[in-house]
């Protein structure tokens, strides 16, 4: 789930770039950029993986 709000924001990152939209500093892209690498690192280390279901 991590991984797919990941790729929303490195999609909305990569459109406010490419687009040339002028942002205050809280949205600029760089930024946005960076909370899609910090949920894509959660997702690789298992963080919000959905349910794991009882382990016997």
């Amino acid at each position: 789930m991590l991984g797919i709000a990941a790729a929303v924001l490195f999609f909305i990152a990569f459109l406010i770039n490419a687009a040339d939209i002028a942002t205050n500093d809280v949205f600029a892209s760089t930024n946005v950029m960076l909370l899609g690498l910090m949920l894509l690192a959660l997702h690789v280390a298992g963080i919000g993986n959905g349910w794991s279901g009882r382990r016997r």
